[in-house]
């Protein structure tokens, strides 16, 4: 069987240990992950971890400078099956928001939406201004899924680890890779 391409990018917003779940949690016999990173992504990356980013990832993941706009995923030609940008932060969205494609990751998203590719945007910021909202819906508008690091508690979480598993599920959820991060929501059972 022939691996997928799937790009995934970091940017500089807290939420390092939803990147390493995800890239931790992405099949490697089913896809090549292409990582970008901001340099504000590797920074953040290791004061949350304790870990540099180039040391601490998967044997199937290829790296790219941000500035590498010779990066086969800045062509729409190039098969990928979506892109991840978790964390990202309010000013990569605002550079998606309005085409702007100052960095490899701002194109390797603007290619993603123009292509009609899956493009999951995980920010991770609080509160939201008025701007951040306004740019999570143009980006939605364009075709992107915006999916908050809002973890759920119904499944009664005792560790951070149960928290990154949860929002890690939904984006594996989104790009249809089946998981056991956790289970999906049934209903009550009988006799609660």
């Amino acid at each position: 069987m022939k691996k997928q391409n799937l790009l995934v990018a970091i940017t500089g917003a807290s939420g390092a240990g939803y990147a390493r779940k995800l890239l931790r949690s992405i099949p490697q016999e089913s896809y090549v992950i292409h990582l970008m990173s901001s340099e504000a992504g590797r920074l953040v990356y290791e004061l949350e971890t304790g870990v540099e980013l180039s040391e601490d990832l998967p044997a199937h993941v290829l790296t790219y400078e941000e500035s590498d706009f010779t990066a086969p995923f800045a062509s729409g030609s190039f098969p990928c099956a979506g892109m991840v940008i978790v964390p990202c932060t309010m000013g990569t969205l605002g550079a998606i928001a309005v085409g702007l494609s100052q960095s490899l990751i701002h194109r390797a998203a603007d290619v993603c939406l123009k292509e009609r590719r899956p493009l999951i945007v995980v920010p991770r910021e609080t509160p939201l201004n008025r701007v951040h909202l306004s740019n999570m819906l143009k980006v939605a508008e364009a075709g992107a899924i915006i999916l908050p690091a809002m973890p759920g508690f119904y499944h009664r979480p005792r560790s951070i680890e149960d928290i990154f598993d949860f929002v890690v599920a939904r984006i594996l959820d989104q790009l249809g890779i089946e998981h056991s991060l956790s289970k999906p929501w049934m209903g009550l059972e009988s006799g609660s």
